[in-house]
């Protein structure tokens, strides 16, 4: 019976120390499974890893653009503060181009692109007939009023029509009591021929047809010269873009409607002109090509905007 019973516990024994064997040889294996799942996890977790950051990798480089290289813009002295803020705008997106602008006047623009000597001229009136050509492309990209202005001091001028400014710079009106001012000699200033401005005023009150400019014109080059003119003259008239109007003149009404964005724009206001680019499909080049898109883009629109010029859209 002891024997048995001997027999008999060295059987249990050897159960319990073959169970425990084999739970641990299962634990063991479980545990090395485990190992080898978290591992292929952690593998897959890196290559997801490298495959996102490739991802963001290129839309970064999507978005900032490998476009690269110089854009030249030659012209019209109008558009001088909306393009400045432009090329800024534009130069910060894209920081391997570089936009050169040089205010000539529309017609030297016009004629530095069929010249082939800018990317992109800029011009404040319609391309004239004689100017046109089927392979040379225009796109507006905003529009602008003129606004007539005489100096602070002269009080009692507050509006003159169309036909009363035609008289004014043909020569046929010299004094101020005749338009209802006080008596004084009229200082006509005007812009230089190549200016776009002077040739879309000219056209808008018809002066060709009375005998053209008055030989005792001044003639001023640029918008900002013709404001310091009228500034600085009691007697004084000129004209400029919107965005040279300020306190220094008083922009006049013109046939009883105001010098504003909205009124230029519905075209109740007599004096008003488009800004538009012209170009060669295949001398604008890459970065001339994503110039243009910005212009149009709600960024350059905004610089329209911010510079007193009135929105394409």
């Amino acid at each position: 019976m002891k024997l048995k019973k001997v027999t008999a516990g060295l059987l249990a024994g050897m159960m319990v120390l073959s169970l425990t064997a084999c739970g641990s040889g299962e634990n063991q294996t479980t545990e090395e499974n485990n190992s080898t799942q978290a591992t292929e996890n952690q593998n897959t977790e890196t290559d997801s890893t490298e495959d996102s950051t490739e991802d963001s990798s290129e839309v970064e480089d999507t978005a900032s653009g490998d476009i690269s290289g110089t854009v030249v813009i030659t012209g019209s002295t109008s558009v001088e503060k909306i393009l400045t803020e432009m090329k800024d705008e534009f130069c910060a997106m894209y920081p391997n181009v570089t936009i050169e602008y040089t205010g000539s006047g529309s017609s030297a623009g016009i004629k530095d692109t069929k010249a082939g000597t800018n990317n992109i001229g800029a011009s404040s009136r319609e391309l004239k007939e004689e100017e046109q050509e089927d392979a040379l492309l225009t796109e507006v990209f905003a529009y602008d009023g003129i606004a007539v202005i005489v100096n602070p001091a002269n009080e009692a001028v507050n509006d003159l029509t169309v036909e009363q400014l035609c008289d004014i710079y043909s020569g046929k009106i010299t004094n101020w009591s005749e338009v209802g001012g006080e008596d004084g000699d009229i200082f006509v200033v005007s812009r230089e021929e190549s200016s776009g401005t002077r040739s879309a005023f000219e056209e808008l009150i018809s002066l060709e047809g009375a005998g053209g400019l008055t030989s005792g014109a001044a003639v001023s080059e640029g918008n900002g010269p013709v404001q310091a003119a009228v500034a600085e003259n009691e007697n004084a008239i000129g004209y400029v873009s919107f965005s040279f109007i300020d306190d220094s003149v008083k922009a006049l009404t013109v046939g009883g409607i105001e010098a504003t964005a909205e009124l230029a724009k519905s075209g109740e206001y007599p004096l008003s002109r488009p800004f538009l680019f012209c170009y060669y499909e295949d001398k604008v080049g890459e970065a001339g090509k994503a110039f243009l898109e910005f212009a149009l883009s709600e960024d350059g629109q905004m610089c329209v905007e911010d510079n007193q010029g009135i929105r394409v859209d």
